[in-house]
This record gives C-alpha cells, sequence and structure tokens, in this order.
C-alpha cells in the first residue's frame, strides 16, 4: 500500500469524513436525550460504521486505481491523452476538456514549427546550392587570371614585372577568402543537416588514414598559401565510425589549426599523430561523464598546432555553441560554431574530443575514436 496515495485519499476525503463524525455525535446526542435504548443505538452504529468502511474502501480502491491508470497515462503520454481515465465528476469532465484543447492546440503548435523549420531548411539548403555557382565562377575566374599572368611573365614584351607581383599577392587574398566562403557554406549546410544527422550515420570499419588524407587533400591550397608546414605519417590504424562526418571534423580541426597558426619568424606547424591520451571528464560533458570513469588513458589521433593557443578561461567553454572566447573578439570573425559542430558529431557517433592549449605555444586537439557503449538507464 502506498502511504503517499493514502494520505492524499483522506486529505480529499477529510469533509465527508467531518460530516460522517459530525452527524454520529448529533445522533448519539439525541439518541441519549430522548432515553432512546442503548443497544438500538449501538445497533444502528454498527450497521453505519460497516456501511461507512465498505463504500469507504471501494472508493479507496477506486481512487488507487484511478491514480495508477493516470500514472500509466503520464508514461505514455508521447502518445496522446486518450489512455487518461473517463471523468467522473463534472469537474473532472471539465479539466479533460481543458486539458484536451491544450492538447490540440500543442499538435498544431508543432506542426506549425516543423512547416516554418522545413521551410527554413529548404530555402538556405537552396540558397547554399545556389552559391555554389558563383563560387565555382570564381574559381573560373581566378584560374583564368593566373594563365594571363604566366602568358604575361613569358612574353618578352614585359620589362617591369612589379605589377605582376601585386597581381600574385591579390590572386593569393582572393584564393584565401574564396576558400573561406566554400568552408562557411559548408558548414551552414552541415548545421542544417544536424537534426537529421541520425538516419544519415553508417558505421563501418574505416581507414583512418584515408579520412586523414581527405581532410588534408581540402586544405592543401590552404597549407601551401599559409606557407604552413604539415608533420603526418601514416597512423596505420582503422576504426569503426561514419566516414563522411568524421571526414567533416577532421576538416573542421584543420580549419581552426590553419586560422590560429601564423607564420611568423619560426615556421607554422601542424602535426598529425598517434598518441595515449588521458580523458579527463568535465563538468560540462554529463552525457559522457556518466558512461566514464573519472580518468581513461586511451589511443587517441592527436592534431597540434604551434599557433596562438587558447587561454585556460576559455578552454572549458570553447565546445559552446556561439562561445567565441578571446581569439574570436581579436579575430572578429569567428561564429563559434565550429568546435560546437565537431562536439555535436562526436558525441553522436559516440567518439571523444577534448583540447589542451597553452597560450603562444600551441593547441593539442585528442580525438578518441573508441566507440563508448550507449548506457541505458
Amino acid at each position: 500500500m502506498d502511504t503517499r496515495v493514502t494520505i492524499a485519499f483522506l486529505k480529499e476525503r477529510r469533509r465527508e469524513i467531518c460530516f460522517s463524525v459530525v452527524f454520529a455525535g448529533i445522533f448519539a446526542a439525541v439518541s441519549y436525550l430522548y432515553n432512546i435504548r442503548r443497544d438500538a443505538v449501538e445497533y444502528a452504529f454498527l450497521l453505519a460504521a460497516v456501511w461507512l468502511l465498505l463504500s469507504g474502501a471501494a472508493d479507496y480502491l477506486k481512487y488507487v486505481r484511478k491514480h495508477r491508470n493516470l500514472a500509466e497515462a503520464e508514461k505514455n503520454l508521447a502518445a496522446g491523452i486518450a489512455g487518461i481515465p473517463e471523468a467522473d465528476t463534472l469537474l473532472e469532465k471539465d479539466y479533460q476538456r481543458i486539458l484536451s484543447r491544450l492538447y490540440e492546440m500543442k499538435i498544431e503548435t508543432e506542426s506549425t514549427g516543423r512547416i516554418v523549420r522545413q521551410e527554413m531548411i529548404d530555402y538556405y539548403g537552396m540558397w547554399v546550392h545556389q552559391i555554389k555557382t558563383p563560387i565555382s565562377a570564381m574559381h573560373v575566374l581566378i584560374q583564368t587570371l593566373e594563365g594571363m599572368q604566366v602568358t604575361a611573365y613569358d612574353s618578352e614584351e614585359i620589362g617591369d614585372t612589379s605589377s605582376l607581383s601585386g597581381a600574385e599577392h591579390y590572386i593569393k587574398g582572393m584564393k584565401l577568402e574564396l576558400f573561406k566562403i566554400e568552408q562557411y557554406v559548408e558548414m551552414a549546410l552541415t548545421y542544417l543537416r544536424m537534426e537529421d544527422m541520425s538516419s544519415d550515420l553508417s558505421f563501418k570499419l574505416r581507414s583512418l588514414d584515408v579520412m586523414i588524407r581527405q581532410a588534408v587533400r581540402k586544405y592543401s591550397q590552404m597549407f601551401i598559401l599559409k606557407k604552413i608546414k604539415l608533420e603526418y605519417a601514416p597512423v596505420e590504424t582503422d576504426v569503426l565510425t561514419d566516414e563522411k562526418w568524421l571526414v567533416f571534423v577532421l576538416e573542421q580541426i584543420l580549419s581552426n589549426a590553419l586560422k590560429y597558426t601564423k607564420n611568423s619568424g619560426e615556421r607554422g606547424r601542424i602535426s598529425i599523430y598517434m598518441e595515449d591520451g588521458v580523458y579527463v571528464e568535465q563538468e560540462n560533458n554529463p552525457e559522457i561523464n556518466s558512461m566514464n570513469s573519472s580518468e581513461e588513458t586511451e589511443r587517441c589521433l592527436v592534431v597540434e598546432d604551434n599557433g596562438i593557443g587558447i587561454s585556460p578561461e576559455d578552454l572549458p567553454r570553447v565546445f559552446e555553441k556561439g562561445f567565441t572566447g578571446y581569439n574570436g573578439r581579436t579575430d572578429k570573425k569567428s561564429t563559434g560554431i565550429g568546435l560546437y559542430l565537431c562536439k555535436s558529431v562526436m558525441d553522436k557517433l559516440r567518439h571523444q574530443i577534448w583540447i589542451e592549449s597553452e597560450v603562444g605555444k600551441g593547441t593539442k586537439v585528442y580525438l578518441s575514436l573508441t566507440r563508448k557503449a550507449m548506457r541505458h538507464e
């Protein structure tokens, strides 16, 4: 017997109980004043008490049954309110009518929200695909300019090549900015696809080297234009993952490394290698914390740069949506979305990602690609 339910039942029936006690007191007083036989009064009280106990027990059992039905309906509320027990009183019918109306309004609101969101996704998806046409056209124009530049250099009529050197500088700048545009467009498309990402996952045993090369190949022009050295030797490791989404994570990490690695004085360098990493639980990661012990040593893929680094106060928040930190405020162009998307993707892949960094010395991004078992409560 649930004591909490019993106490609630007694509280709700306190008026009926008080009424019965008062009625019994009046009956006893009147019987005493009119000298009614005591055995008759006691017999009447016994019959009344038996009737009250039986009706009270039936009422209590009905109350408990309705409570259990309501608790079960609450568990299955996602399927609708059809499982709610039938109302017995006018007030219960009023409450159920209000509840039904609220549920209908909720369904209408969710339906409208889904339509609006789908329209937004369709619009931005169309925009992303349409913007690729002028981007491709700009690539062709840059290639044409480079061809004209080569022709001008080869021409015997050119004496002063200083203007051509200036043109090289502008072409380099155009390439860098065009690459950023492509990156932001792809990031926007990925952000729109994140909600339905689970239906797009395809887990297979993949070569990690193949995925690393895909990401490096995409940024090869950036390495050349920014004169940043890449240190990478095959890691010869296979991982169970989704190739497309893990490549996206690697691309975003390389993008950040290139962005914040300057080629001044000591040559900029980015290294990719395997290392034993120690994952330390962070307070802002409760989902991962519930599955792992406080520290774990794992074989991890590391992307290291010797760039400007991340300040200690910013480091715990780098995976938050929209957080740019000191570097972002200095750069003025950071969106705070890249690492958030990386963390979201890695969580859905059931991999882990964490960062170690020191201001002025560089940053290490650790990717633990062992899939963590999902823990069911």
